[in-house]
């Protein structure tokens, strides 16, 4: 079993990680190049980028997003209160509500790290999907594709050593397009396809990037809610000079996320 990372509020969860998710998530609709009028599940679903976006673009019959985050779903439902054909509900991947072999797609945003037990998680998403239906997901490259994290997370174990196993490229290694591969066949999936989606990630300056890291969504800002105000100043100090800041301030990031797909 894995520690559970608390998502107790999607207000701050869209400006530290949401906003980003929402500019990988049509790379990845494209990729997938899903048929319409289909029924979707979304698995962690966050504040509802993959689910919104799949009801403006694919003309779905049905999309569910689920996420153990109430306070998530409570987002996801007021701000997509007048798309149809969209519910969210609560839950996690690892019990699913309802009957099997229903839906035709089931997606999951930067979730799959998350899951008490991924194979697991993917085996009951691979339950409540039609035999021949897909599931395709994606997930941050921690290493270091995704630009913001890789940044913070190597100044603050040049500081704080200890912090190391905080750093989710030591927490998740499935974030490794083999490791991903490896997870989905041993869920008895059949793997289609595993490839990097790409974003620009541009910051308008340095409290654009820093101001989301004190919301305490996440393990790198509940990290920062946890020190001292005088580590706090020395961290985001150091993160100053570190940063590619331009000379108009703002600081031009990337982010590649590993996506997969497959066949149940």
């Amino acid at each position: 079993m894995r520690k559970r990372d608390p998502w107790d509020s999607g207000l701050p969860y869209e400006p530290f990680m949401g906003r980003w998710s929402r500019k990988i998530a049509p790379l990845f609709l494209d990729w997938l190049n899903p048929q319409e009028a289909i029924r979707w599940l979304d698995v962690g679903c966050g504040t509802g980028a993959i689910s919104s976006l799949i009801t403006q673009k694919r003309r779905p019959r049905e999309v569910m997003g689920i996420d153990p985050s109430a306070a998530f779903v409570a987002y996801a439902n007021e701000t997509a209160k007048d798309l149809p054909h969209l519910n969210f509900k609560v839950a996690g991947a690892e019990n699913i509500p309802g009957a099997g072999d229903y839906y035709d797609f089931a997606v999951s945003a930067l979730s799959l790290n998350f899951f008490p037990d991924p194979a697991a998680g993917l085996r009951e998403i691979g339950r409540v999907v039609k035999p021949g239906g897909e599931i395709a997901l994606y997930v941050w490259n921690y290493a270091e594709g995704m630009q913001m994290l890789r940044y913070f997370w190597d100044v603050v174990v040049a500081l704080d050593p200890e912090a190391k196993e905080l750093d989710e490229k030591v927490r998740f290694p499935i974030y490794q397009p083999e490791a991903l591969e490896a997870t989905f066949t041993g869920a008895g999936l059949k793997v289609q396809e595993v490839r990097a989606l790409e974003a620009a990630t541009v910051f308008e300056n340095f409290d654009d990037y820093w101001q989301p890291f004190l919301g305490g969504v996440g393990p790198a800002p509940r990290y920062v809610g946890a020190l001292s105000a005088e580590r706090r100043t020395e961290l985001a100090s150091i993160l100053r000079e570190v940063l590619p800041i331009q000379p108009d301030g703002s600081i031009p990031l990337s982010a590649r996320a590993w996506a997969v797909k497959a066949f149940v």
